[in-house]
């Protein structure tokens, strides 16, 4: 079938609709792309069906619309193309239909975009400036099949980190950009963290949906809801989560941030850090504000997590330096949390390394208010664990309300904290 509407004597307009086996093609108007119909300066991508690649259409529309104009994103899409799509300038872009990664590791895992810290790869790398992503759709990162391997292979990097040799790509990573607005959005099967802002600022996370959970006795790992690295003036807010691992992470150098109105489950908290990783490195984390969080089911509650110290120049695994500055976790309630609140600056480093090499990370000028609720009991009546290595400084809490199941009572274990007396528990050591 071949159809034609025509529009003014000058300047002809025309839509077609081509029928082959069965499959209605559109035409694309003034382009070769049959998948790819442009309106003026909105580029609607048509999804192809039959698990066909949709991401060079998708390339397409981005290059085609990507300055002052709109990308929309309304079909069933399959994705076996990397995704980068940086240098756009003041684009909407419409994602009301589903992006799902094909489940092709083979591919994946060598050919998505490396982004150097932690091994991080990436399927969709975002960039530019004056960016709205927003619609209603579903970003599906097929992760089952990655946690299946993952599982056989134990394949990962240091501290949660990916391995160069078995990538698990993020599904939007959020990079070199300003004023980013990312809102309603689902977001599920990630095989790695969900969302990563590097080198970006002005950017804002709201009305998210988040699901990363296995559907065999193979655990979802390291899948983070957000991970914010070398980025400034973050926010997230409004979201819901449900994933295995920290719901969100202040990764180093990460500058005023506001977490506010999550509800976060199965998830190891709201974590400052890690910290501390790499030697030689500086790591910062300030000026940060966590508020109105319902934390449940979770390993962790308000948290900072530092490696120790190395003695080798060259470690991945412990002997940065740097600074948490100016902190403040408000209005956090835990339900069934193993470690409501924890300091911890001996993270995922041998006790005796720790002890021979501690961390020489400064932590000052945090704040716990109105931490409330129930922990797990996994550590016994212990609801709040702050060791630090060196003198933590201006460490204080207030309206703290933490229970642990029968029998035990609450404990609370303060190391090296030199504002004790501005903590509203009774410390052991």
């Amino acid at each position: 079938m071949l159809r034609f509407v025509t529009g003014a004597l000058l300047g002809l307009v025309f839509t077609s609709t081509l029928t082959f086996a069965g499959t209605s093609v559109p035409q694309h108007q003034g382009g070769s792309n049959p998948w790819l119909i442009q309106n003026g300066n909105t580029c609607s991508v048509v999804a192809k069906g039959a698990g066909q690649d949709d991401g060079p259409t998708i390339l397409e529309a981005f290059s085609v619309c990507g300055k002052n104009a709109k990308v929309q994103l309304d079909g069933y899409y399959v994705v076996n193309t990397l995704l980068k799509t940086t240098g756009l300038q003041n684009v909407e872009i419409v994602l009301s239909g589903t992006i799902q990664y094909t489940p092709n590791i083979a591919y994946w895992s060598p050919n998505s975009f490396f982004l150097t810290y932690q091994n991080a790869t990436t399927f969709w790398l975002l960039g530019g400036n004056q960016l709205h992503l927003h619609g209603g759709g579903t970003i599906d990162g097929n992760g089952q099949v990655w946690y299946d391997a993952f599982a056989s292979s134990g394949n990962a990097g240091t501290a949660g980190g990916s391995s160069t040799t078995f990538a698990r790509p993020v599904p939007l990573t959020v990079s070199n950009s300003t004023n980013v607005l990312v809102e309603n959005i689902h977001q599920i099967g990630s095989p790695f963290w969900n969302n990563f802002v590097i080198g970006s600022s002005f950017v804002e996370y709201r009305n998210i949906s988040i699901v990363s959970t296995s559907f065999s006795s193979s655990p979802a790992a390291n899948t983070d809801g957000w991970d914010i690295y070398r980025s400034d003036h973050v926010t997230i807010r409004d979201s819901n989560i449900n994933n295995d691992d920290d719901c969100v992470s202040f990764k180093p150098n990460s500058t005023n941030i506001l977490v506010s109105n999550l509800n976060c489950n199965g998830s190891h908290g709201v974590s400052v850090g890690s910290l501390g990783q790499y030697a030689g490195e500086t790591d910062i984390v300030a000026n940060v504000t966590v508020e109105n969080v319902v934390m449940a089911n979770a390993q962790n509650g308000a948290r900072i997590k530092v490696f120790g110290g190395n003695p080798s120049p060259t470690s991945t695994a412990g002997g940065g330096t740097g600074f948490v500055r100016n902190v403040t976790y408000r209005d956090y309630h835990v339900e069934n949390v193993d470690n409501p609140i924890l300091i911890d600056q001996c993270y995922s480093t041998p006790p005796a390394t720790c002890a021979q090499f501690p961390s020489t990370l400064n932590i000052s000028d945090v704040h716990f208010i109105n931490v409330t609720g129930t922990s797990s009991g996994k550590e016994k009546g212990v609801v709040v664990s702050m060791e630090c290595s060196a003198e933590c400084e201006d460490i204080t809490a207030t309206g703290t309300d933490l229970t642990p199941p029968a029998p035990f009572n609450a404990s609370y274990i303060c190391q090296n904290i030199s504002t004790i007396n501005e903590l509203d528990f009774p410390c052991i050591s």
